[in-house]
């Protein structure tokens, strides 16, 4: 298959890029990103020496670039990660949001209609689900659960995934779309949490937590995600949405400490900061759709994917600390410095 991946130098997108370049080496991929601030073509180094990938620079949402760009590479199958994603800067501009996630993944679709995509797969977020009650451990998020949105970047994100499904029904355009719950491993910006915890506490700086860290949340291990979406292009049933989840559900709190411990810092190091507006109580996956209709199964245990994450961090500290730039602190300044 020829397959584009949007967002692939971004988080998610650049494991996906190279579990498929690992399992799949007949494939060809070519990855379009903006490389905004989250973006980091250094993340892709190792594949852009494999005759199979090809990166380019663009924006999703420039009608007349995408265009030209499936006039010329022809790609059979599109996985659209591309999206802006922090749910603290959709509070601080939801505009940016609305453009890339929503307006952007109308212009990829429409260019996947003109020009014949044999498959077009949208990746989404278990926070289009709004969020759960800590008290009531026996409910979950199923495929069938409402959409309801908490955050700018969760509405941008359930637009989006309504958009996908009407050019199904609309137009028979062949989607299928996966919902994950929160991801973690190599690669990740270290504007979210694990990696800020491993930056910081590696600096022995203070590590933030909001309220009281009680927020709940399911914990899946990138590479179980990338497999699952692989499973999905090629045995999912066009038109059908599969939730993603890694049976990991862990408090914020019980993360921080999980990490602090593996990397033998201490817990004062915590420090606990004004909760953000409008924070999800809880979230939790239930998978059984793709694990009984496909045959997935998430391989790592939060235990275990915490230690390999952490000796990534550990043995990668040029490619992060290149991304903590001056533009970077004076974000972290402005969120929680003075919380």
């Amino acid at each position: 298959m020829k397959i584009l991946v949007t967002g692939g130098a971004g988080f998610i997108g650049s494991n996906f890029v190279y579990y498929m370049l690992a399992h799949h080496p007949e494939d060809e991929i070519i990855c379009l990103d903006l490389l905004t601030y989250a973006g980091n073509l250094q993340t892709l180094d190792a594949a852009l020496q494999n005759p199979k990938f090809k990166f380019v620079k663009g924006d999703i949402a420039d009608r007349a670039f995408v265009f030209d760009l499936f006039r010329k590479e022809k790609p059979e199958v599109v996985v659209n990660f591309a999206a802006e994603s922090h749910v603290d800067r959709s509070i601080e501009n939801p505009e940016i949001f609305l453009t890339t996630n929503i307006l952007g993944t109308s212009v990829l679709m429409d260019a996947s209609r003109e020009f014949g995509v044999q498959r077009y797969h949208q990746i989404s977020t278990d926070e289009v689900y709004g969020d759960l009650p800590l008290d009531r451990p026996d409910l979950m998020f199923t495929e069938e659960t409402p959409l309801h949105t908490s955050s700018p970047y969760s509405s941008s994100k359930a637009g989006a995934d309504l958009l996908v499904m009407a050019y199904h029904r609309t137009y028979g355009l062949p989607v299928t779309l996966t919902r994950c719950s929160n991801n973690y491993g190599p690669y990740h910006f270290p504007e979210k949490l694990i990696p800020l915890i491993i930056t910081r506490a590696l600096d022995e700086k203070p590590v933030p937590v909001y309220g009281t860290g009680a927020n709940v949340r399911d914990w899946l291990y990138v590479g179980d995600h990338c497999s699952a979406i692989d499973l999905v292009l090629r045995k999912g049933k066009v038109g059908e949405t599969y939730n993603v989840g890694g049976h990991n559900e862990r408090s914020n709190l019980e993360v921080v400490k999980a990490v602090l411990r593996e990397l033998g810092k201490p817990e004062s190091l915590i420090t606990y900061v004004t909760d953000r507006k409008g924070h999800d109580r809880r979230y939790a996956i239930d998978p059984t759709k793709i694990e009984k209709e496909l045959g997935w199964q998430p391989t790592y245990r939060f235990d275990e994917g915490i230690k390999v994450t952490v000796a990534w961090y550990l043995e990668n500290k040029s490619w992060w600390e290149n991304i903590i730039s001056g533009d970077y602190q004076a974000y972290y300044q402005k969120m929680y410095q003075d919380r």
